[in-house]
C-alpha cells in the first residue's frame, strides 16, 4: 500500500484561513478511498490539538528551533478518521487567532522557526525516526509554510521517500533574512541562487520549487501562467526551470459539506427543484437586512477583500450594478481602505448593500446558497473554491479568466447559450469596465427566469468533486 505523508500548516475545520485547508482536509480522504494510506502532519496550533480526536504521544524531543520541549503525538481527525501527527510546541504554536499573524496584523516574527519545525519534522518522520512503525513513500507538501521539507530530506542522502511540493498561492513565498540559515541549521551550499536564496534573502516557496522531486499547483491554467513574468512573482525563471516536473492538477470539492442539501441553510433544494433557493435567498436578504423586492439578481462574495481578488475593481463597478437594479453582499475580510469604502457603501445603500466583515463558515454557506450569483473578479488566482462551491449551489459565477476560474466556469456566449453548456460568466481585461459589462449582462439574462434556471441546473451537475484529481496525484505519486 502507497504510504503518503501530506504535511501542511492549517485543515478544516480546527484551523482555517482559506482554501488550503478545505483541500488537506479533502484530499488525503479521497486518497484513502482509492487504497492509498494516507496521514497529515500538521503544527500543534490550538485550534487542532483541541480537536483531535484521542492523541496519544509518541516522542518527545528538545530544545529544537527556539522550543525547548516538543512532543509529537499521532491521533484522528474529527469527521474523517484520518491519522494525523501534531507538533506540540508551546512556545512556538500555542497562540490564538490566525496562524501566520499576531493581533498587530503583522507576520510573527519568528515564523521562520515555527515552520522549519514543520519541514524538519516531516524529514524525521520520513527517515523512521519519530514513528517506528511507519514510513512515508511520498511526503506530500501543501505551499510556503512547507517548503523546507524537501530541504531538510536533502540533509539524508539515504532517505528513499520521494516529495512532491504543491504551490496553493505563489504570491505567499514565505521571505526571511538571509542570516536566518544560522537558526534553521542549514549549509551555506544550499545559500545560493541555485538553492534558496531569492534576492538576498531566503524564501521558503523557493526552497520547495529548487529541492522537491515533483511540483504541483491547483489548476492547469494556474500552471502555466506562473512561468510567466506577469504572474510568476520573481520566481518564474525556477518554474521554467523545472517545468518538465510541474503539473496542474484541478482542486476538487467535498460535496458532503458543499451541497444546497446543506443543514445549514434555510431549505433544501436540487436541480430538479429549484424552490428551496428562492427560500434561501428571501432568508439571507431577510438576515443582511436587504430589500426584499429588488429587480435584480442578489450578487454574493466571499473573499479576502484585497487587489488580488479585483474587491477595488469591484468597488469602482458598485454604482453600474446599483443602476441595473442589483443587490449586493459581501462576506470577508482584508484590506482597511476596502472594508471601509464597502463599509460606506452599505451605509448609503443599506436596502441594496450589505457587507460582514469577518469570516464566517456558516454564513458563507448561506451566501452560496441564497445569492443568485458569486463575484470573483480575481486579479490571479490559483483555483479558487468559491467559484466551485457556488456552482454546486446553483449560484452562478461571474470571474475573471485567469488560473482555475478560467478552467471550471463555461463563459454564458451566444453559443454556449443556445447549446445549453453556460456555467457563468467570464471577463478578461482585469478594468471595471469589462467587470460593469460582464454584470449587465448577468442582470439581463436573470430577468429571463427560464433562461437562468437553464444555467442554475447545468452549474449545479458540473462534477468538480475529489475523484478525478485523486486518481491524478495517485498517478503522480506513483511515477515516483
Amino acid at each position: 500500500m502507497l504510504r503518503i505523508l501530506h504535511v501542511a500548516a492549517e485543515i478544516y475545520p480546527l484551523v482555517k484561513t482559506g482554501g488550503l485547508a478545505d483541500v488537506v482536509a479533502s484530499l488525503p480522504p479521497a486518497l484513502v478511498k482509492r487504497g492509498l494510506d494516507a496521514r497529515v502532519l500538521l503544527p500543534g496550533l490550538p485550534g487542532i490539538l483541541n480537536g483531535m480526536l484521542g492523541l496519544k504521544p509518541l516522542v518527545r524531543i528538545g530544545p529544537v528551533f527556539g522550543a525547548a520541549i516538543v512532543t509529537f503525538y499521532i491521533g484522528r481527525l474529527p469527521g474523517s478518521g484520518l491519522q494525523a501527527y501534531v507538533i506540540d510546541a508551546p512556545f512556538l504554536y500555542q497562540r490564538e487567532g490566525n496562524p501566520y499573524v499576531g493581533p498587530d496584523g503583522q507576520d510573527w516574527s519568528d515564523n521562520h522557526l515555527r515552520f522549519a519545525l514543520l519541514g524538519w519534522a516531516a524529514a524525521h518522520i520520513a527517515s523512521g525516526e519519530l514513528d517506528p512503525d511507519w514510513q512515508p513513500d511520498v511526503v506530500h507538501a501543501h505551499d510556503w509554510h512547507t517548503g523546507l521539507v524537501p530541504v531538510y530530506m536533502t540533509q539524508n542522502p539515504c532517505l528513499k521517500a520521494a516529495t512532491v511540493f504543491t504551490i496553493h498561492n505563489l504570491a505567499f513565498r514565505g521571505i526571511f533574512p538571509l542570516d536566518c540559515h544560522f537558526e534553521l541549521g542549514l549549509p551555506m551550499s544550499k545559500l545560493t541562487p541555485n538553492g534558496i536564496e531569492f534576492r538576498g534573502k531566503i524564501s521558503f516557496m523557493k526552497a520547495g520549487l529548487v529541492y522537491s522531486n515533483k511540483i504541483t499547483t491547483v489548476s492547469p491554467t494556474y500552471a502555466g501562467e506562473i512561468r510567466t513574468p506577469e504572474f510568476g512573482c520573481g520566481l518564474d525563471e525556477v518554474l521554467r526551470d523545472r517545468g518538465c516536473d510541474l503539473t496542474g492538477i484541478l482542486n476538487g470539492v467535498d460535496y458532503e459539506i458543499w451541497n444546497p442539501d446543506d443543514p445549514v441553510i434555510g431549505k433544501p433544494y436540487s436541480a430538479d427543484n429549484l424552490h428551496g433557493k428562492e427560500v434561501c435567498k428571501l432568508a439571507l436578504q431577510s438576515e443582511l437586512g436587504l430589500s426584499k423586492h429588488a429587480e435584480g439578481p442578489l450578487l454574493a462574495v466571499v473573499s479576502r477583500l484585497t487587489s488580488q481578488k479585483g474587491m477595488d475593481l469591484l468597488l469602482a463597478a458598485l454604482p453600474d450594478l446599483l443602476r441595473e437594479g442589483a443587490q449586493l453582499a459581501i462576506l470577508g475580510t482584508g484590506d482597511g481602505n476596502l472594508e471601509a469604502g464597502f463599509r460606506y457603501a452599505a451605509a448609503a445603500n443599506p436596502e441594496m448593500v450589505a457587507v460582514h466583515i469577518g469570516y464566517d463558515e456558516v454564513m458563507s454557506h448561506r451566501f452560496m446558497a441564497g445569492a443568485d450569483a458569486l463575484l470573483v473578479p480575481s486579479r490571479f488566482e490559483p483555483c479558487g473554491l468559491t467559484q466551485l462551491y457556488a456552482l454546486r449551489y446553483g449560484t452562478i459565477p461571474i470571474v475573471r479568466r485567469v488560473g482555475g476560474l478560467a478552467d471550471t466556469v463555461i463563459d454564458a456566449t451566444p453559443d454556449n447559450l443556445r447549446s445549453d453548456r453556460t456555467t457563468g460568466f467570464v471577463f478578461d481585461e482585469a478594468t471595471c469596465p469589462a467587470l460593469s459589462a460582464r454584470i449587465r449582462e448577468a442582470c439581463a439574462l436573470y430577468r429571463n427566469a427560464t433562461a437562468w434556471q437553464k444555467v442554475q441546473r447545468r452549474a449545479m451537475l458540473m462534477d468538480f468533486s475529489w475523484d478525478d484529481s485523486a486518481a491524478n496525484y495517485e498517478a503522480l505519486y506513483r511515477s515516483l
